[in-house]
This record gives structure tokens, C-alpha cells and sequence, in this order.
């Protein structure tokens, strides 16, 4: 089940199993290629059932480990991470496909770790409120779902416990994840498979790094019609017999309970609660509501024009599938929709899966080193120009500049988790100009982001922010001082495309 001694410098091959290089001296082609030909040997490996050799064709999964199966193992173990949903997730629909190919159960593992970098209570909350629903749906489809939370959260020992015949995850593009995925993958010696669960057109089909949502775009929606699809949500042919002994914690409780090391700065937003039930539910008013108007209110923050799916996004509670089904659904029932319905798939699959490339293949998704070659010779001949002002990190922190409306901004993200897309764009290109250099300011948009948005630490916030502060994903625009021919928002502007005083009078409203 798992490999002793192994060598954490470099991925050791166990029969030529898994990658014989290193993967973090590997490009992203390099590794998707390697992967290709681990596939390529499973679906070969006559020692396999056919129903399972023909389940690496699907392209949305990344073989990781290929090799046979464990003889002995007791069922197929589905680590959840990034898609915490027991429906319409495409990688539990793959270890119920792999489970039921090999007569095996199937059991649904969440880690709880107390350490999930820049997570906090506000944080953990709203991911906690999901656990319930995630129980509820597996159970439904005939899968046993077990948390376990630090410090008993060891992935490999779960593995161990229930001896798992193959692993099934979810992929996740972000930095530290994709390292647990790798160093799993070394670790184990049954099969480890990686799904791409939570994008409508599997990344890897993109191939490389996309300029622009203009290049983007044709290329995503070309290939909606073989990937936007319903779920089957398949069940699992066979239960599982839960060992007596087997330790689980109580999904229903606190899972940061005796966490004396974790961050409980951040206090969570009782206006947001976790979960599938509560995606679907907001979901459901936004199909039938406020998307007849989404085209016209979706850039006025004093409404609520929205569909505010981006906290359940990240947590993986929906999926985008879901959505934009939903979406679709509520267009062809009213035609008069289809402007909203187009508008609304620009922002939840172009923009959205643009970011999730973005974070892919760019590996200095948060520094200015992932800006292009016209933006860092502008940033180079005005990274220094002189600021009228300048804010310490408390100050921004705690909305205290001279700008009315970036404070509101800050205020809605410090008090309600989550910040109007449209002033995202103007609250971190204000940051450029009230910090010494383009570094810094990416560092304090990121840690702010990153610590009180409940969509923080998402390839989203990443994207955003470099687009904002780096001209990423745009053009050159007129030279002027601090910002060269990055783009440019004013305040006046921005403040007279919308209801600004309202929105303003509404953030200070808001209970602290």
C-alpha cells in the first residue's frame, strides 16, 4: 500500500509505475505527456479489468500511478479535497466507475487538516457547514463518506486502514496541493488517479498558458458540446462494511475543536452558510429571479445582481457544470434570457477556467513575474514613481484611506467575506498606488484576498489580481505615471457607472 524508504528528493518508480523524474523540475506539457504514457500503459495492462483500463480514456483523468489494482484491497478510496460535493463531482462518478468495475465498495475520505495555508476560521466554517450535506449525498449513492480531522487527518494511514485497493482524487492547480498530489503519488504503490472535477472542458485539453479571454474563449466553447452534459451521479454496486474500530469524527461537529496553533482571527459571516444544500439553494434564486436582469445589474454593487457562486466554487459545494447547466436550463425555458444566460457563461466558464489555466501554467501565478514582457517594461520604467500616498498594511487592512469608496469595498470583504467583482478591479489597482512597487502591492492584495475573502485562496483571486495589477490577460493602454500602460481606474469613474453613495452607506451598515 504505501513505499518505505523512498527517496523524498526525486519520484522513485515502482515498476515503472509512476514518474521516474522529479515533477517539480518538470514543465506542465512535460508532466501531462508522462501521465499520457502511465495511461497509456494502464489501459494496456491485460491484468486489469477492461470496464477500468477503459476509464482512463475519459479526459478528464490524470493517472498518476498506474500498475494493478491491490489483489487484496477492500475498496476504491476517493480522497476529497477541492470538489467537497457527494453529487455531480466527476470524481466520485470515476471511484463509483472504478469501484463497480471491480466489485469493490466505495468510501469518500475528507482530510480535515488544521493547517490549509492562509485558512482561517472563517474559512473552516463555511467548509465545515458542507461535511453534513457531503455525508447525506454519498450515502444516497451508496458511498460511505469518513472525516478525519488533525491530528489524525494521515492520508496514508486511512489508506491503510481500509485498504484501499486504488485512490481516486480531485485535481487542484494551486501550488501546495499539486505538491500533496505529487508526493502521494509517490508514496502509494496502488494506482492513483487525479480528476479534473471542478472545470466544464478539462484543463489539460487547453494545452499551454492563454493570452486572453479572447484566445480562450472559441477554443472553451467549441468543446461545450461533448462537455456540458448532466450527471448520471452513478451508484455503487456494492456497500461497504465499515470496521467497528475504524476511528471517523463526527462530521456535524466542530472540526477545529483543540486546535490550539490555528487562526481564529477571522470570525465567520452568519449572511453565508456552506454546503451543497445551500449552493443549490442560491443557485435556484439566481436562475429564477435575478438573472433576467444580470446582464444589466451584474456591474452595480448596491444590488444584488449577482449569482455569488464563487464562495461555493471554491470550496467545490457546486460545481460549474451545475451551474452553467442550470443557466442553460432557465434560457431555453425563456429565450428572452439568452443575453444574461451569454454574459453569465463569459464569467463562469471563460473568465473562470482562463484563471484555473492561468494557475496551471504559470508558476508565478502570485508575483510579478508572471506578467508579460510589455507589462514588465512598463512596470520597470514606473515601478518607482513617486506615490502621492503611501498606506501601511493596517490601514488598508482596516479601510483606512482617504477614498470612501475603496473602504467601503474593503469593509465588504473584511465584515461579509466576499467583495463585488467590480470593485475587486478598483480596490487592487488602488493598492498599486498607495504601496512603494508592484511587488509589494501584489503581496498585500494577496494576503488581504487570501485571509477574509471566502473565495480567497482561489485560482480566481489570483487571476484577478494580476490582471489588476499586471495588465494580465489585457492590452497596453495609454502611458501614464505609476501605472505606465497598465490599465487605469479613477475613482470619480468608477464611482458614476453605479450607485456609489449607496453602496457605501450599505458598507458601513454592515454589523462588524
Amino acid at each position: 500500500m504505501v513505499a518505505h524508504g523512498a527517496d523524498s528528493g526525486s519520484v522513485k518508480s515502482a515498476m515503472n509505475n509512476s514518474l521516474t523524474t522529479n515533477p517539480a523540475t518538470m514543465t506542465v506539457l512535460e508532466k501531462d505527456a508522462a501521465y499520457a504514457r502511465l495511461a497509456a500503459d494502464f489501459a494496456e495492462d491485460e491484468r486489469v479489468p477492461e470496464a477500468l483500463r477503459d476509464l482512463v480514456d475519459d479526459e478528464r483523468v490524470t493517472v498518476r500511478r498506474s500498475g494493478v489494482p491491490a489483489p487484496d484491497g477492500k475498496c476504491v478510496v476517493y480522497w476529497m479535497q477541492r470538489a467537497q460535493r457527494g453529487r455531480d463531482n466527476h470524481a466520485l462518478d470515476i471511484a463509483v466507475a472504478c469501484g463497480n468495475a471491480l466489485g469493490l465498495p466505495v468510501v469518500a475520505y475528507f482530510a480535515g487538516i488544521s493547517n490549509f495555508p492562509h485558512a482561517n476560521l472563517r474559512h473552516y466554517t463555511f467548509l465545515n457547514q458542507g461535511l453534513p450535506d457531503i455525508e447525506e449525498d454519498c450515502a444516497e449513492r451508496g458511498v460511505s463518506f469518513v472525516m478525519r480531522r488533525a491530528p489524525q487527518e494521515d492520508h496514508l494511514r486511512f489508506f491503510s486502514d481500509v485498504n484501499a485497493a486504488m485512490v481516486i482524487g480531485d485535481e487542484n492547480p494551486m501550488r501546495a496541493p499539486e505538491q500533496w498530489r505529487a508526493r502521494l503519488a509517490e508514496a502509494l504503490t496502488v494506482p492513483f488517479w487525479t480528476i479534473d472535477a471542478d472545470v466544464i472542458v478539462p484543463s489539460k485539453l487547453l494545452e499551454k498558458a492563454q493570452f486572453s479571454a479572447a484566445v480562450a474563449r472559441p477554443r472553451l466553447y467549441r468543446a461545450l458540446p461533448e462537455f456540458l452534459a448532466p450527471y448520471t451521479n452513478p451508484r455503487a454496486e456494492v456497500e461497504w462494511k465499515r470496521p467497528r474500530s475504524l476511528l471517523a469524527d463526527d462530521v456535524r461537529a466542530d472540526m477545529t475543536h483543540g486546535w490550539t496553533d490555528f487562526d481564529r482571527s477571522v470570525q465567520p459571516v452568519e449572511a453565508w452558510r456552506g454546503g451543497h444544500r445551500a449552493a443549490m439553494k442560491r443557485l435556484s434564486l439566481f436562475c429564477d429571479t435575478l438573472l433576467a436582469s444580470y446582464d444589466r445589474d451584474r456591474n452595480r454593487p448596491e444590488v444584488d445582481g449577482t449569482s455569488k457562486m464563487s464562495p461555493y466554487l471554491h470550496f467545490g459545494h457546486i460545481g460549474p457544470q451545475t451551474i452553467a447547466l442550470a443557466v442553460d436550463a432557465a434560457a431555453k425555458r425563456n429565450p428572452k434570457l439568452q443575453v444574461a444566460r451569454d454574459s453569465y457563461f463569459n464569467e463562469l466558464i471563460v473568465w473562470r477556467e482562463l484563471s484555473v489555466n492561468f494557475v496551471r501554467y504559470q508558476p508565478e501565478y502570485d508575483s510579478p513575474g508572471c506578467a508579460d514582457n510589455w507589462a514588465k517594461l512598463t512596470i520597470a520604467e514606473h515601478d518607482r514613481d513617486q506615490r502621492e500616498v503611501l498606506y501601511k498594511l493596517p490601514q488598508l487592512e482596516f479601510a483606512q484611506t482617504y477614498d470612501e469608496l475603496w473602504n467601503a469595498a474593503q469593509i465588504q470583504m473584511l465584515r461579509y467575506g466576499w467583495m463585488h467583482n467590480y470593485l475587486r478591479m478598483y480596490w487592487a489597482k488602488k493598492i498599486v498606488e498607495w504601496t512603494p512597487n508592484v511587488a509589494i502591492a501584489m503581496k498585500v492584495a494577496i494576503y488581504l484576498n487570501d485571509k477574509y475573502e471566502l473565495d480567497g485562496r482561489d485560482p480566481g483571486g489570483y487571476a484577478g489580481i494580476a490582471w489588476s495589477m499586471l495588465g494580465k490577460f489585457d492590452r497596453a493602454w495609454f502611458d501614464r505615471p505609476i501605472f505606465g500602460k497598465r490599465r487605469y481606474m479613477s475613482g470619480a469613474s468608477t464611482g458614476r457607472k453605479f450607485l456609489s453613495a449607496l453602496y457605501i452607506e450599505q458598507m458601513r451598515a454592515l454589523a462588524e
